[in-house]
């Protein structure tokens, strides 16, 4: 490659590697990586160049910013939440935009072909389910599912099986971005049928309020679950300047942070699909309340903190 291409397709990194333009002792350290990568090839094929001088600076005012934020991080904890997890819900937010957009146009499927073909609900949700539905409405307690089983036992196999299709969603990435991008066409397909099927039986409203008490967190979250899906395919289809291995082990590692950082946040939707949803008879307002304090905290944390966040650091 020649030194002017070399320059032209790095010179942008180069310059914010130059600025600074973080705090975070992981980044640093990838930076650092990254600049004495570039430094080594620069060497070997621009030995005296001013391009290799360069680069031995940033290389230098990297390894002793390094140095200076070394000591231990008794907030580590903390600082993966508060810092880490808003950064790369900013630094990717096109691949959850995407994720957002698979799955509501599937949903939005799922509601015009339940709406359209009888068979289709019972293809989506399995004549067990809508049987034992049909029967509870006829009984008076359309919502009775989720009373059927202890709580804690309840919450255990939700928790365990939400937290599984999170990993799948995001495993299925490393098939060049497919497998996400199936999840959220089955999960909004699925989800648009089943909202569907309610208010097709005149209980449209009171679906929202017990449902969506943990539907809120859980299906936000399978959708940014599969935004780490995409993240993980992305190193895979648009390595840039780095080889493809390389790349994609910097973005199996976002994607494995997303999915830590979520599981919490899917442990909170079990705990209120299997302790709270049940008490399908709650006040309508401190149900509204659930559904309210639940969309505005994710809202916050994945779309507005993250950008404030990155405003505040200037990171990009």
């Amino acid at each position: 490659m020649r030194e002017a291409l070399f320059v032209k397709q790095n010179a942008e990194k180069w310059k914010n590697y130059e600025q600074l333009q973080t705090n975070n002792p992981d980044e640093l350290a990838e930076r650092f990586i990254e600049i004495t990568n570039d430094l080594a090839y620069a060497k070997t094929f621009y030995p005296k160049s001013k391009t290799t001088s360069y680069l031995n600076g940033i290389a230098s005012l990297l390894h002793q910013a390094i140095y200076k934020n070394k000591k231990e991080d008794v907030n580590r904890f903390t600082r993966f939440w508060k810092l880490d997890l808003p950064l790369l819900f900013f630094k990717y937010r096109r691949q959850l935009l995407y994720s957002f957009i698979f799955f509501t146009l599937s949903m939005a499927i799922g509601v015009l072909s339940a709406k359209y073909d009888d068979t289709f609900l019972r293809l989506i949700l399995g004549d067990g389910y809508v049987n034992m539905t049909n029967e509870n409405i006829a009984k008076g307690d359309p919502f009775g599912v989720y009373k059927q089983y202890n709580e804690f036992g309840m919450f255990l196999m939700i928790a365990s099986n939400n937290i599984w299709v999170t990993l799948v969603t995001i495993v299925s990435g490393i098939f060049l971005s497919i497998g996400p991008v199936f999840a959220m066409m089955r999960n909004g397909i699925m989800l648009g049928a089943f909202e569907y099927y309610f208010f097709s039986k005149g209980l449209g409203a009171q679906s929202i309020l017990v449902i969506w008490i943990h539907g809120t967190l859980e299906i936000l979250s399978i959708i940014v679950a599969g935004g780490a899906g995409l993240v993980l395919g992305h190193g895979l289809l648009f390595p840039k300047t780095y080889t493809r291995m390389a790349a994609f082990r910097h973005s199996a590692k976002d994607a494995a942070k997303i999915a830590l950082g979520i599981s919490p946040i899917i442990l909170l939707a079990a705990f209120f699909e299997s302790f709270i949803t049940r008490h399908t008879e709650m006040p309508v307002w401190l149900s509204i309340t659930i559904l309210a304090s639940s969309l505005s905290f994710m809202v916050w944390y994945v779309i507005i903190y993250p950008i404030q966040l990155a405003k505040r650091t200037q990171y990009n």
